[in-house]
């Protein structure tokens, strides 16, 4: 039995990981590890197939959410479970899960002792004004709007000095232009429905960074997507949102907090779906993201679910 380690050498502290790496794999008996550096290329594509080749017992993927989305679509099928070492600006997946953040050693312990459990693969085909199609898959969130414009317009070099700090001047830019957008949707193949929005969220989890909960319904392993649309008027909108989702947040974290809040009313400037199948069309292109990462503009969009498509390595105690 051996480890894989797919990394992403501009965001890992490759001498820490190593050393936890070599101890875990001798305390656990297993054969020495390998290791796959991304390239900038294919973000990882071509080293997870090359990993998946040496059938591995595990694949540790060392980077960002936008790492991981782009190992997962290469190994989806092949039954090997992934572990996450979160090195990314927002690690929102591992943040979902629960995983240890910014501490490598427990994150590579999780993988060789750790228990597995699958998870759902949201699956986007997407169409450009030309009728290319293209299909990706994502695990946390599919974002038109405010999401794909921080993926746009925020460089990797920022993202690597500032962290979150580097996604302020285009949600400044955004929210004060607060431009929203007519689409045409249906959820589970029902009514076509029309609406405007400022942005638009399909999502497989349902936190952001500071525990900010946006999607309250979500599930990584529910076999269902939630969508929810932003939809302010104007700065005094977007401030509602924001205190909304903060408070949310924080109620959600007891059971007591939880029950309280069902009873408040919900907050007009967000409308939320949930379903299997999410289509959407928009009237002139718009930009798009899937975990964090840009795929160009989209005139269309159809978003589903693959249930349990992917195993996961998960902390000692199943949480």
């Amino acid at each position: 039995m051996h480890a894989a380690v797919i990394y992403n050498p501009v965001k890992v502290p490759l001498d820490r990981v190593r050393r936890a790496v070599e101890q875990q794999q001798h305390l656990s008996g297993w054969d020495e590890s390998r290791w796959y550096e991304t390239s900038s290329e294919d973000s990882g594509r071509s080293a997870a197939k090359e990993a998946l080749a040496g059938d591995p017992a595990v694949i540790i993927v060392a980077g960002g959410d936008g790492t991981v989305r782009t190992v997962a679509e290469a190994v989806q099928r092949s039954g090997t479970p992934l572990a996450l070492l979160p090195a990314g600006t927002g690690n929102l997946l591992a943040r979902n899960l629960g995983l240890p953040l910014n501490d490598p050693e427990r994150s590579v312990a999780v993988a060789f002792t750790g228990l597995t459990r699958t998870v759902d693969l949201a699956v986007a085909d997407l169409e450009d004004e030309e009728g290319r199609r293209s299909v990706r898959v994502f695990l946390v969130m599919a974002g038109i709007g405010l999401d794909a414009e921080m993926a746009q317009n925020t460089s990797a070099q920022a993202k690597k000095n500032l962290g979150w700090l580097a996604y302020v001047t285009p949600i400044a830019r955004s929210i004060i232009a607060n431009r929203l957008f007519h689409l045409d949707y249906r959820v589970d193949g029902g009514h076509t429905r029309s609406t405007r929005a400022h942005t638009v969220i399909v999502g497989n989890c349902g936190t952001l960074t500071s525990n900010m909960l946006l999607i309250p319904a979500a599930r990584i392993d529910d076999g269902l997507l939630d969508v929810v649309m932003l939809r302010p008027k104007g700065r005094f909108g977007w401030a509602g949102i924001g205190t909304w989702l903060t408070v949310q947040g924080i109620a959600h974290r007891s059971r007591f907090g939880r029950s309280v809040f069902r009873l408040a009313p919900g907050l007009r400037a967000l409308a939320y779906a949930q379903g299997r199948q999410f289509d959407v069309r928009f009237e002139s292109p718009h930009a798009v993201e899937l975990d964090g990462d840009g795929f160009g503009l989209v005139t269309r969009a159809r978003i589903t679910v693959r249930p349990g498509a992917l195993r996961l390595c998960i902390g000692a105690n199943g949480d």
